[in-house]
């Protein structure tokens, strides 16, 4: 999932052209990009097309994101959304384990109601840590339950009330490596927020790279013109293919060997080496980058 494109839930028009693009994901939006009189309206919309042949036969993954626990419209965004072939819920602004609990509750109830069976996959949470306190408890919210799949940052909400600068780098890169290690206590991905100003393809890859470094999965995208940029900093490079190979290699030659410790190109490698090398060759496969 190295982009994923936000697609306004009340814009149907673009649903079609969303789905032909080259993002890894899809990300439909019932909240922020959707007006209160037309929460109604893009609900039903939304909720027709994922119920369509296009949608329940294309490889992408399909996230909405729906409005938040105490809207009014949670329940019945959730009602008409989780639906076999939808992917992630997308939660905003969880404050508390409880409001994680509360929401990964609910979506078991959709599932029950929408005729869920045992071969339909699990609806799993997405959620935005998007304010102080959900990022002073981020671990916790990441392992409040297993539907938890990832932690996304949500820089906006985060800065612009406590008048930080957007495009403060220090700042960036200390919310970023807060949600990381809060991810990686509860053993799930972080993803990286999005990018407003649609012109600056620089100020978007340096971002997206500042990011991938931290090891976040992937980027948001609120433009189709962005999609091509986080594809291309979010895939590994030849030269870590080829080396996260010989690691892999190297690993099950020392383990045959009874070698705990050893040196592949000039480097000293052991065992959480060997784990990212994995995580590399994984991520190779499945762009289609290496042989399965």
């Amino acid at each position: 999932m190295r982009s994923k494109l936000f697609v306004p839930g009340s814009r149907p028009e673009f649903f079609a052209k969303a789905l032909a693009s080259d993002a890894d994901a899809l990300s439909f939006d019932l909240e922020d990009a959707v007006a209160e009189d037309r929460k109604a309206e893009a609900r039903d919309l939304l909720s027709r097309w994922l119920r369509s042949a296009e949608a329940r036969s294309t490889a992408k993954t399909l996230i909405v994101r729906v409005n938040g626990l105490d809207t009014g419209h949670f329940e019945a965004d959730l009602a008409a959304v989780v639906v076999p072939g939808v992917h992630l819920v997308n939660l905003p602004k969880p404050e508390s384990v409880d409001d994680v609990r509360r929401a990964a509750a609910a979506i078991e109830q959709a599932e029950r109601a929408n005729g869920f069976t045992g071969e339909d996959a699990k609806v799993r949470l997405l959620l935005n840590i998007e304010s102080p306190r959900a990022l002073r408890c981020a671990a916790e919210l990441a392992g409040a339950h297993p539907r938890v799949a990832g932690l996304q940052l949500g820089l906006g909400d985060l800065f612009e009330p406590a008048g930080i600068y957007r495009r403060n780098t220090a700042a960036i890169a200390s919310a970023m490596f807060a949600v990381r290690m809060a991810a990686a206590e509860a053993n799930v991905y972080a993803y990286d927020t999005v990018f407003a100003n649609i012109r600056d393809a620089e100020g978007f890859r340096a971002e997206a790279e500042m990011s991938r470094q931290m090891g976040f999965l992937g980027k948001s995208c609120i433009h189709p013109s962005q999609i091509a940029l986080a594809n291309d900093v979010y895939r590994p490079s030849d030269d870590e293919i080829a080396h996260a190979l010989r690691v892999v290699a190297a690993a099950a030659q020392a383990q045959a060997d009874g070698v705990g410790a050893y040196v592949v190109d000039g480097k000293m490698i052991d065992a959480p080496f060997v784990r990212r090398a994995q995580a590399t060759v994984e991520i190779a496969r499945q762009l289609g980058l290496i042989a399965a």
